[in-house]
């Protein structure tokens, strides 16, 4: 009678309460139910598309007035029979020069590269062409989309890179209004949209800190020097200043006999020493001597590439990780034991271990990726240090390892293509190899603590100490094996004769090397293990320098990071030699010359007579001081300084090519 009272409920009735309990979720009005834990998408009052067509455009026209500024001002050069020059974006090979805005427009760079990676629009232009590219109707060009933005990104800021460089008070009123605009629209498009449904709703603000920094710097760098151009015109203290930095190396590089006896005055201690150290192992600026440009930036893109690689990292594993681990359930305990694993009887206390060791795998990811950064921050640190000292050594003419030398003095093709890719590669080792360092690192830590701690800590689960003690006859006997062979290696197979250690008892050896084969060939099999582990742990931490080789010194020229730093220091040391740049400074801003005299109380030497006086030796009353041997003394400290110059090397006469300092041909 109740089923039959069942169905004969009105039929309408029926599929409302059936509808009702299915559909409880559905959303009313047509309306698209967002998923749980999924931001989103921002609709911006502009499009972007619109706000980077206008900086397009606006890039444009700043770098043709930049032409015409250029053409203007150096009419003489011959740039295509009239046609206008284009400005170089960034001197590299520059002595002197300002390190800031070359490293800001870098790292402005590579921060609008990594933001590419996740950009729903490649060319942000292109959905103003083709709205439908966003929907995924066209999701096969994508990709070629996204090779082209390689290209229009670099052109996007050529433009900002470049008003630095003209040194001009029009030059620096362009780069305060195209910085403004560019830091403008990001400012604008964060603020309008702080969150994003890519990854972490805050993963695009966090990525383009970096982007903002370097724009808020150049939009108060440009304004900066526009106010001190117009305060003081920039004449003859520029030129005094643009020698300054190779000057001083060799001012310090004569004077460097001085400054080593004085340096023997102090006592040795513990905080002299240890300040030693210090400067042995961490790059510390020194009097005398500065980075070129090129390594500076590797530097700067270096850190930008740590803090870019571990962003992603971070929020792409570990909020994961704490959803999944506050949406764990008593279900949890089904799931497991459908696999035949009963961690309890009890739902609850399942529930609370699997938390735990979600907990505990969260600890060893931070902890991997915190050690990875440390690991791969000191050895940039440590690789500053030895780019110094190979610079100095070439400086001097030393002869370093560093593969074989080019045959002619001359530029090779190799060597130039090397030193424009060592940046870009630098960075790329970077981030490659702390995402090696975080994978090895991430399965080292939780073996560690997942095998170690926690069966320790617990009381239980014990396998992997368990296996171990079961094989104690094998530990027993590798380690007596290993003890008893050193012990009569020291007191039974050596003695002392005359102070020199000699070989004895022969025939006691003969039968201990026999006896002990089988034995050594599982010490020997122990021991490949430990060479594999740490073979891999000091490739991984060192893969992103690229000073070291990581191959044998045989085959160190088949390692291309290696080979790349090896070409990139003989351009620089070729093209930007200090001393050759200042000598020719000295020789060019000597107009006239001047008798070699003493100075008097007002009376200042000028600039090559300044560059004179430090080759003299400090007896001013010996033998030869008249004009004719002070003449004589320039001119030799000048040959004798300049002879392992690779960059004049390529000048001289095929006979001088390989003297000698004595005069003496090979």
């Amino acid at each position: 009678m109740s089923r039959a009272a069942g169905n004969q409920t009105p039929s309408g009735a029926t599929e409302d309460y059936s509808y009702g309990s299915w559909y409880l979720d559905e959303p009313q009005g047509g309306q698209e139910l967002q998923p749980e834990g999924e931001m989103p998408s921002c609709h911006p009052s502009v499009l972007p598309g619109l706000l980077h067509t206008c900086l397009a455009v606006l890039s444009i026209v700043v770098l043709l007035l930049l032409a015409l500024l250029l053409r203007r001002r150096q009419p003489w050069l011959h740039c295509g029979h009239g046609r206008s020059r284009l400005p170089s974006p960034v001197n590299f090979l520059t002595a002197d020069g300002p390190w800031t805005v070359p490293t800001a427009i870098f790292m402005v760079l590579f921060s609008s590269l990594c933001l590419l990676l996740l950009a729903e629009a490649p060319l942000p232009f292109l959905a103003l062409a083709s709205p439908s590219s966003r929907d995924g109707e066209t999701e096969a060009p994508r990709g070629s989309w996204k090779m082209l933005a390689l290209l229009y990104y670099p052109a996007l800021y050529y433009s900002l890179a470049a008003c630095a460089t003209v040194r001009h008070e029009a030059s620096h009123l362009l780069g305060s209004t195209l910085s403004w605009a560019h830091f403008g629209v990001q400012v604008w498009q964060r603020a309008e949209c702080p969150q994003g449904p890519k990854i972490y709703k805050y993963y695009s603000l966090l990525a383009s800190m970096p982007l903002l920094l370097g724009l808020g710097f150049l939009s108060l760098w440009y304004p900066v020097q526009l106010v001190r151009s117009f305060s003081h015109r920039i004449g003859a203290g520029s030129e005094r200043l643009q020698g300054s930095f190779p000057e001083e190396y060799l001012k310090t590089l004569l004077c460097l006999k001085k400054l080593r006896s004085s340096s023997h005055t102090f006592k040795r201690g513990f905080l002299p020493q240890a300040w030693i150290c210090f400067r042995h192992y961490v790059y510390t600026p020194q009097r005398g001597f500065r980075l070129p440009l090129m390594l500076v930036l590797s530097a700067t893109l270096t850190g930008t590439a740590i803090y870019q690689v571990a962003l992603l990292l971070l929020v792409g594993v570990v909020p994961t990780i704490q959803k999944v681990r506050a949406g764990i359930t008593t279900d949890v305990s089904y799931l497991l034991a459908g696999f035949g694993i009963v961690l309890s009887e009890d739902k609850q206390e399942v529930v609370e271990l699997v938390k735990y060791h979600l907990w505990a795998l969260e600890v060893c990811y931070i902890s991997a990726l915190v050690l990875s950064c440390s690991l791969t921050f000191l050895v940039l640190i440590r690789s500053l240090v030895t780019h110094r000292a190979n610079l100095r050594a070439l400086y001097r003419g030393a002869a370093l390892d560093l593969g074989p030398l080019p045959q002619s003095p001359h530029p090779s093709r190799q060597a130039v293509f090397c030193w424009m890719n060592f940046s870009a590669y630098q960075t790329a080792f970077t981030c490659l190899g702390l995402l090696v360092q975080q994978i090895i690192f991430f399965l080292g830590t939780t073996a560690l603590a997942f095998l170690v701690l926690m069966p320790v800590l617990h009381g239980r689960n014990l396998l992997l100490l368990q296996s171990l003690v079961s094989l104690w006859p094998f530990w027993l006997t590798l380690a007596l094996a290993v003890t008893l062979q050193n012990m009569a290696a020291h007191w039974v197979f050596l003695k002392t004769h005359h102070g020199w250690p000699e070989l004895t008892n022969r025939c006691m050896l003969y039968a201990a090397t026999f006896l002990l084969f089988p034995i050594n060939v599982l010490v020997g099999a122990t021991v490949v293990t430990w060479r594999m582990v740490l073979s891999a742990l000091y490739n991984a931490v060192h893969l992103g320098q690229m000073d070291l080789s990581l191959l044998p010194p045989r085959a160190a020229t088949l390692d291309p990071g290696y080979h790349t730093y090896c070409n990139f220091l003989k351009i620089e040391v070729s093209q930007s030699h200090p001393a050759m740049i200042a000598f020719c400074a000295l020789l060019l801003r000597t107009q006239k010359p001047q008798p070699c005299t003493a100075p008097q109380d007002g009376f200042r030497l000028g600039a090559g007579e300044e560059g004179m006086q430090l080759l003299q030796t400090k007896d001013s009353m010996a033998k030869g001081t008249g004009p004719r041997a002070c003449q004589a003394k320039a001119r030799w400290g000048l040959a004798y300084t300049l002879l392992h110059n690779p960059a004049l090397q390529a000048f001289r006469k095929r006979s001088l090519l390989g003297a000698q300092a004595n005069g003496t041909q090979p």
